[in-house]
């Protein structure tokens, strides 16, 4: 926490700065994201916000860290170790379409089309990997609860599934071989997909009881895990 008046009044400027680049999002989208559009709207000069923020890049990547951990607390709020695993899972799916339908704007940042001439800097991905750990989690404790079935086994093949990603999805354990992992990552990426798809208007015709659909939906890729 900020300690000084000096410190506070960064603190305090820089959430200024961010929610209103927040709100240029939903009305120019991030490819139109601009520094001096957010100065003008916090009552600052530009030069004034480069002090805070380098660059419109710059200013990007917080706005992907803030979104990422927004939707990590909110999986991870949702996720209660006292459940049996497969409610753990759907509860948490649950709670990551609930955020997104609530900010659809930065989950369009962090899921939607890339931002032409932007590459996101490699610290953002603690940051985008927490979902992925809540679901890990939930597959571990599976795991080690005897709820997973025996896995196959095998020679393990780190270019099939890092050994990082690997951590993330379970740690090793013999009910988790690079099969349950690559399922695993499959449902990771299934959960953002079905999110988007809703989201961006893709299911338009084709689901009309959209929260029924995804809890099925998401029990589904809880059985495709071992759940």
């Amino acid at each position: 926490m900020p300690t000084t008046v000096r410190d506070r009044v960064r603190a305090e400027l820089t959430a200024e700065i961010t929610a209103a680049a927040r709100r240029q999002l939903a009305e120019v989208g991030a490819a139109g994201l601009s520094l001096r559009a957010v100065a003008r709207e916090v009552g600052l000069a530009s030069s004034a916000v480069y002090r805070y923020f380098a660059s419109r890049d710059e200013l990007l990547t917080r706005l992907i860290i803030d979104g990422y951990d927004a939707v990590g607390a909110a999986a991870e709020d949702a996720d209660d170790p006292a459940a049996p695993p497969r409610e753990r899972w759907v509860a948490v799916c649950r709670a990551v379409r609930a955020w997104a339908l609530a900010h659809p704007h930065e989950y369009a940042l962090l899921y939607g089309s890339p931002v032409p001439g932007y590459a996101a800097p490699r610290d953002t991905v603690p940051a985008a990997a927490r979902v992925g750990v809540v679901l890990g989690r939930i597959l571990g404790d599976a795991a080690r609860s005897g709820v997973l079935p025996a896995a196959a086994g095998g020679r393990r093949d780190p270019e099939l599934v890092s050994d990082a990603t690997a951590e993330v999805l379970g740690g090793e354990h013999p009910a988790l071989d690079d099969a349950v992992r690559v399922r695993a990552l499959l449902a990771w990426s299934s959960v953002f997909g079905a999110v988007s798809f809703e989201l961006f208007g893709q299911f338009v015709g084709s689901v009309q009881a959209t929260d029924r659909w995804f809890d099925r939906a998401m029990g589904e890729l809880a059985t495709l895990v071992g759940l």
